[in-house]
């Protein structure tokens, strides 16, 4: 049998694998089943409440229990059905409306942190009912945020992907008491990689074909999940490197049935989200090198790769919405069941911290 030699790792050539690089996942299809100009379902008034649920009846008291939130402004301005909350997450905890109108009846304001200007001439004006509360959402790291003067005594919640904010907002596994003996590892030979300096490094060591909008191939999202369930490892690597800022990208190799190879945080970080026998971490070799060794040495060894998927059989991973209109669906649903359920006072000060 011939061999092929990689940078002074030699290989069976039946052995060595064809990489298939995702580049940055959220370039997703431009098109998508709502456009950004598609409405979001109106607010239900006490009109609508009592037309369809009668002025004396259990469900129109509860439809009218229910808060109001008002989102400000669409995020990147990406539409959707407020109905969907309801659809994708099973959250009907709150009245979801973007009607300006209804501010002084609001209970709570969601402000998307990106759209605020730098002289805050766009935020709601004041003075703010005194019931109502200011949701700051932001779900980028640090290093990707503008820290704009005066917005540090104005919120009284925060919505991030950090654990520590009012409203943490991420996909996470789910237990099941009955064992899953259904999961079957995709059989195949691609490896998956997200464009990152430390993959330059490894691509030194490993042939390297890359998918994108900046390439030959660009990855469209019907074929987002088939294409990393074709991979045997998918390089999740996130864009900075901060406290719990874990995106999506572990979360699509783990649904598919992939490896994650991950950068980002500690490893303790991400223990505490996905199982410590779920992924690989960059951190745990001394180099490029090793870590290129140790997946072609785990690419010849069945058994060893099987134990990366023990997880599977008491946990679940749920596919998150992968098209680019729908970037921002769970965190604004995430904060309509927030509001739903907690009417306690709170003030948000430090919000950078």
């Amino acid at each position: 049998m011939s061999v092929a030699n990689f940078k002074g790792v030699s290989l069976p050539l039946a052995v060595i694998v064809t990489f298939a690089g995702v580049v940055s996942l959220i370039f997703f299809d431009y098109w998508s089943s709502c456009s950004n100009s598609c409405p979001a379902q109106p607010h239900k008034g006490k009109q609508y409440i009592e037309s369809n649920y009668g002025m004396n009846s259990s469900l129109a008291d509860a439809e009218k229990d229910k808060p109001i939130l008002l989102l400000w402004v669409w995020p990147e301005n990406y539409r959707f059905d407020f109905s969907d909350c309801k659809t994708f997450y099973n959250i009907d905890g709150c009245h979801l409306t973007h009607d300006r109108s209804l501010y002084s009846d609001s209970d709570a304001v969601l402000i998307f942190h990106k759209a605020i200007r730098w002289d805050l001439s766009n935020l709601p004006p004041s003075p703010r009912p005194p019931f109502q509360k200011w949701i700051w959402f932001h779900v980028e790291s640090p290093t990707n945020t503008r820290r704009i003067p005066g917005l540090e005594n104005l919120f009284n919640l925060t919505l991030s992907y950090r654990q520590d904010a009012d409203v943490p907002v991420r996909m996470r596994l789910t237990i099941t008491k009955k064992p899953n003996e259904d999961f079957v590892i995709p059989k195949r030979t691609n490896w998956c990689v997200g464009l990152n300096r430390f993959y330059r490094e490894l691509s030194k060591y490993i042939q390297v074909t890359l998918f994108g909008r900046a390439y030959a191939s660009f990855l469209y999202y019907k074929v987002y999940y088939p294409t990393i369930a074709s991979c045997k490892f998918y390089l999740a690597f996130e864009n900075s490197i901060h406290k719990d800022y874990i995106t999506e990208k572990i979360n699509g190799p783990l649904v598919a049935g992939s490896v994650p190879v991950v950068l980002g945080p500690p490893r303790r970080n991400y223990e505490n989200f996905v199982p410590a026998g779920s992924f690989i971490h960059v951190n745990d070799f001394p180099d490029a090198k090793s870590l290129a060794e140790y997946l072609l040495q785990l690419d010849k060894d069945e058994d060893a790769y099987r134990k990366y998927f023990n997880w599977r059989k008491h946990l679940t991973a749920a596919p998150h919405l992968i098209q680019q209109t729908q970037e921002f669906i769970l965190a604004i649903c995430t904060a309509c069941e927030h509001v739903g359920r907690h009417r306690e006072y709170k003030e948000a000060h430090d919000i950078y911290n």
